[in-house]
């Protein structure tokens, strides 16, 4: 996946060829973020889907193997053991909002602009569910490409230090032993660690 920079957007002087002329659209400026490197890629795209995919000047965008021009959303997430108060399980919580409503996922959120994903993860556990955890070892990176954004989300092993897990966003959550992983509605990239997890589940 060759991650661009969106470094400009112009209103474009020609029309879309897979569109036609009856839409607005607008030429973006990509610039590659790979490091070392300095390619540049102009296209036209139909002003609906800058707004659709949520792209202005500055953010991160790839394109799906399909073509399609993607938003990508960084994010870390925690894979929580608490040994002492609930043995060898990890926690998972249902999402309490949005399109994936109800479905299971690692809690965690956004990395903001200057922060480490296990910067941005041990803060969002301290906002989301009012506790501090110590962010261990890499688990491993997900990409995944949702309908209107690729997802990018970093995911860790973490212990907790203070706290009682206090769900201020999810509507439920589970502590899952190893056999129960499959027992719950996982959102589609957070499913997609399942194995990496079980891979590691011993040597923890």
């Amino acid at each position: 996946m060759k991650v661009y920079s969106a470094e400009a957007i112009t209103e474009a002087d020609f029309g879309c060829e897979e569109t036609g002329h009856d839409e607005p659209t607008a030429l973006l400026r990509l610039r590659s973020a790979d490091s070392g490197q300095d390619c540049i890629k102009l296209i036209e795209v139909p002003e609906r889907v800058l707004a659709e995919r949520g792209i202005s000047e500055g953010k991160t965008v790839c394109f799906a193997p399909d073509g399609r021009l993607l938003r990508v959303v960084r994010v870390a997430a925690a894979v929580i053991r608490d040994r002492k108060r609930h043995g060898d399980s990890i926690f998972a919580t249902a999402r309490g909002y949005g399109e994936y409503k109800g479905r299971w996922e690692f809690p965690g959120g956004k990395i903001e602009a200057g922060e480490t994903s296990a910067e941005a993860l041990g803060r969002e556990i301290r906002e989301e569910l009012d506790t501090t955890v110590a962010v261990g070892d890499l688990i491993r990176t997900i990409e995944y490409d949702y309908p209107g954004f690729h997802l990018s989300m970093d995911c860790f092993w973490a212990e907790i230090v203070e706290g009682n897990l206090e769900l201020k966003e999810a509507e439920d959550a589970r502590w899952l032993a190893e056999d129960e992983l499959d027992e719950v509605d996982w959102l589609p990239a957070d499913r997609a660690l399942i194995e990496s997890i079980r891979s590691g589940w011993s040597s923890r």
